[in-house]
């Protein structure tokens, strides 16, 4: 383990700022951005990093520092102790030069312009949803005058060789069809999909070529950007990163995956069954090679169990075929623009879409606020997705989030009640994924969690 210390300038975007915004990121006290600054930009450099345990990163580099030098002609950036895989020849990666200056502008914004905003009360649906629009705003992720054509895609970090593949050859039909992808913009089911679709833009020769990556400081760590990502934007919390996903994309792809994909999928199941969206177009499918039909049979099953066959009529589960799952993403961009037409909504931010407050609060999971989740039925549907949302985003922090392994650590696995049914069906879906090894990249998995009937 090779380690570096260099001086980084930007190129394009944040090449000033006050004297104000360097001292907040130099702040050390708990008022101050330098951890989540210093955390994140670490995370970044560790990018193609095989682990995906947060607290490994920052133990490995415990001497990483990064310091913002205020210039009459910029800033810049002096790492120390730096990955040494961040850089070639004593130069930073462009690409990994762009993430890291990606990280700074959007922590600043969001300290700055969100949350020191007095305007913005975020305890207000409303406001949240315009804090995500401002974050991407901020980010020229929003871009006026241009069809439907992004495809977001979902699916696990820590896949088989078998379906990182087939992800691949989505992604490659998704491209030569001039479709631009949206990740999580880890490993995995969030790198394949870029990569194929990378050739796919390059053999119809497209120069505008978008692939998009959306993080959180809690996971990134866990999942450093993939090195196709051109577009990177770190959302302050999950819960904002899950709504910046639906407002951009057209199209949600979903691959393998485990616990976090889960959550992915209860998050937009619970919106698209609110009764607010009953003729909302958000086409949905989920997709795998042969090798995974037990997995998406095993994930249908759950999906039946908890929130009933409404629920399932809001995806289409298509197998070991990706020309089908591109020709049909295809279609479907003309069914979302006309209602975006008729409802005189953008095409870059879909503003119709109905997101309740449930799915929108941050979600802290704490030993007390996993045993409070109410898993039973006695609720609608898209209430109880919600709150199993948030029971798999508890299990997510615990497998691989820096504070959720401390927690469990000190006081033992999250318990979650659940009536009996729901309680059943979630652990034989848990131990799927441990089975098939999808809850962590390397190592024999713990579990995080224990489901009380």
């Amino acid at each position: 383990m090779k380690k570096i210390s260099a001086s980084v300038s930007p190129e394009g975007s944040l090449e000033v700022l006050s004297q104000r915004e360097v001292k907040t990121v130099l702040d050390t006290s708990a008022r101050g951005l330098y951890r989540l600054f210093r955390n994140c930009a670490l995370a970044v450099l560790n990018t193609g990093s095989n682990t995906d345990d947060a607290r490994e990163i920052f133990e490995q580099y415990r001497d990483f520092g990064v310091n913002l030098m205020q210039r009459n002609q910029g800033i810049k950036l002096r790492l120390e102790n730096a990955p040494e895989t961040a850089f070639v020849d004593g130069r930073m990666i462009q690409g990994i030069r762009e993430h890291l200056f990606a990280v700074l502008r959007d922590i600043i914004y969001t300290h700055n312009e969100i949350q020191g905003d007095p305007d913005m009360d975020l305890r207000r649906g409303d406001h949240i949803t315009s804090a995500v629009f401002h974050i991407l705003r901020n980010a020229k992720i929003l871009r006026p005058s241009v069809d439907p054509n992004i495809v977001v895609c979902w699916g696990g970090h820590s896949i088989g060789r078998e379906e990182y593949d087939y992800t691949k050859e989505v992604g490659y039909r998704f491209g030569l069809r001039g479709l631009d992808v949206c990740t999580g913009c880890g490993p995995g089911a969030m790198k394949g999909p870029m990569k194929g679709a990378a050739i796919g833009h390059a053999k119809q020769r497209l120069s505008e070529r978008r692939y998009i990556g959306l993080t959180e400081p809690g996971i990134i760590a866990s999942e450093p950007p993939n090195p196709i990502v051109n577009e990177l934007v770190i959302l302050p919390d999950i819960e904002k990163r899950l709504e910046a996903f639906v407002r951009i994309g057209h199209a949600i792809v979903i691959f393998p995956g485990g616990v976090g994909t889960t959550e992915e999928l209860l998050y937009l199941l619970g919106i698209l069954m609110h009764p607010d969206n009953a003729d909302h177009p958000l086409p949905l499918i989920l997709t795998g090679p042969r090798e995974s039909t037990g997995y998406f049979e095993a994930v249908d099953r759950y999906i039946e169990t908890t929130l009933g066959t409404d629920a399932q009529r809001h995806y289409r589960i298509v197998i070991d075929d990706p020309d089908e799952v591109a020709r049909s993403v295809r279609r479907s961009m003309d069914t979302v623009k006309r209602f975006r037409q008729d409802g005189r909504d953008a095409y870059y931010f879909n503003w119709q879409l109905r997101v309740e407050k449930a799915f929108q609060k941050p979600f802290q999971p704490t030993h007390a606020a996993m045993a409070r989740l109410d898993i039973t039925r006695d609720q609608p549907a898209h209430q109880l997705a919600s709150n199993l949302r948030r029971m798999f985003s508890g299990i997510v922090a615990g497998n691989v989030k820096a504070n959720g392994i401390r927690a469990v650590e000190k006081k033992g696995p999250f318990q979650v009640h659940a009536e009996p049914e729901l309680a059943r069906a979630t652990d034989r879906l848990l131990q799927g994924f441990v089975d098939q090894r999808r809850m962590k990249l390397q190592g024999d998995y713990s579990p995080c969690y224990q489901i009380v009937a």
